[in-house]
């Protein structure tokens, strides 16, 4: 019988050196394994992980200039005065 190891990276390790990436269904299914502590950690990091996503994408935006309509709007708006305190 062979026996997967199951590593932190989601990725299953197969005796000589055979690896594949879990599917989303072997995933969920591990998820809904997990004690309560290590779900509680899983949740923390993946939302850590999904805003360190939504950084990059906006700071690749902004590089690549798909932001600079949306700033010209904004300090235009805020030099005709339809700008107020939040």
């Amino acid at each position: 019988m062979i026996i997967p190891v199951i590593s932190d990276e989601c990725r299953v390790s197969w005796p000589l050196g055979y690896n594949r990436f879990m599917s989303v269904q072997e995933i969920e299914t591990a998820i809904t394994q997990l004690p309560t502590p290590d779900l509680s950690r899983l949740a923390a990091w993946f939302e850590e992980y999904q805003a360190d996503l939504w950084d990059k994408q906006i700071e690749a935006d902004a590089l690549a200039g798909r932001l600079d309509a949306l700033g010209a709007e904004a300090d235009a708006d805020f030099e005709a005065g339809r700008c107020r305190p939040l």
